[in-house]
């Protein structure tokens, strides 16, 4: 039987929700991370200190005794957000990041998000100043643009005009999907970097039409073409510091995903880890997992990586069809029903 001992990874994007959601899925984050970047897309959402130091509490009220997990919070940034509140969230020790930053209409809960990036300019000048770091939902919403071409344009049109404005901003390129993104993080800076999801290694666009429409493959940005697949298991296997993990887990009920116009996002934290380690497996780079999912994020945000080890085992589970979520209104978790390659053994 073959394991996998690594140190404790964290979770550098992930959606947490608020209240009895909240609770049902935060034991499936805190018992393979020790630390989650929690995106603040609530409704409303963390737009300030005392919202982001609110929901840590509740999180922490939340987390199952026995189970250690630190919640690193961010803030959601809008066109009236100022520079005042970005240094006085930074100097609290509390809030790590601003974002994940987005349009409005580009994903849950956005409707609150920014109309034009440029307005942020003195925002994005103070955190270039203290080092707080700006992570990007990289999507245009513009109608006459293809959804499977709204990374690669945010790039061009807004990505490397923030770069080069604020060529010391620490910037993040969130859950990317495209090679043109894979290879435009290879290229830039050191402050500038990426996450990269378990279901974006594993998919591609065609996941979400095999026998038939299947919204729970449905996510944002959506998965593309296998090339961009092929691109991005490249990127996260290459050792490259500046490609980190980054689930953006995306919990939505049952009801939510099967309806006429189905919400966006897959339900992966019940096994994230265990998920990573197929898709490393299957690019023969199962060595390099440890550093992309324990030791670049931390690098990149000057944390100290963790001390405790987990160990997964080459053991074939099955997922259930369905978790508890709200009252009537289950859960259906990626790969519901069917298998997963990898078990979560131990941790200590």
């Amino acid at each position: 039987m073959e394991t996998l001992t690594i140190t404790r990874p964290d979770d550098w994007h992930l959606h947490l929700r608020d209240g009895a959601a909240l609770k049902a899925v935060l034991p499936d984050t805190a018992r393979r991370f020790a630390r989650a970047m929690v995106m603040p897309n609530l409704d409303p959402p963390v737009r300030n200190l005392d919202d982001a130091r609110a929901y840590r509490e509740r999180i922490r009220a939340a987390l199952p005794a026995g189970l250690r997990f630190e919640p690193l919070m961010t803030l959601y940034l809008t066109d009236r957000t100022t520079p005042e509140e970005v240094v006085r969230a930074h100097d609290s020790g509390l809030v790590f990041a601003v974002g994940e930053a987005f349009f409005i209409g580009a994903t849950t809960h956005s409707a609150y998000g920014v109309t034009d990036f440029a307005r942020c300019d003195p925002v994005f000048a103070a955190m270039e100043a203290i080092g707080l770091p700006l992570l990007l939902h990289g999507e245009v919403t513009d109608a006459e643009v293809d959804v499977f071409d709204r990374e690669a344009v945010f790039i061009e049109r807004h990505l490397i005009p923030i770069v080069e404005r604020f060529p010391r901003l620490k910037v993040v390129l969130e859950h990317i999907t495209t090679r043109e993104a894979a290879d435009y993080i290879g290229a830039a800076p050191p402050n500038v970097a990426a996450t990269i999801t378990a279901h974006h290694l594993l998919i591609n666009r065609n996941a979400m039409f095999r026998g038939g429409l299947r919204p729970h493959f449905y996510c944002l940005p959506v998965p593309k073409r296998e090339r961009h697949r092929q691109a991005l298991v490249a990127a996260a296997t290459s050792g490259n510091p500046k490609f980190f993990l980054g689930t953006d887990s995306a919990p939505h009920a049952k009801s939510a995903k099967e309806s006429h116009c189905g919400c966006a996002g897959c339900y992966t934290a019940h096994a994230a880890i265990e998920l990573y380690a197929e898709a490393f497996a299957a690019a023969g780079a199962l060595d390099r997992l440890e550093g992309f999912a324990s030791h670049f994020g931390p690098d990149f945000y000057g944390l100290p990586r963790n001390t405790e080890k987990i160990t997964l085992v080459r053991e074939a589970w099955t997922v259930p069809d369905r978790l508890d979520f709200l009252p009537n209104d289950p859960l259906v978790p990626l790969r519901a029903g069917e298998a997963v390659a990898w078990r979560l053994e131990a941790m200590r």
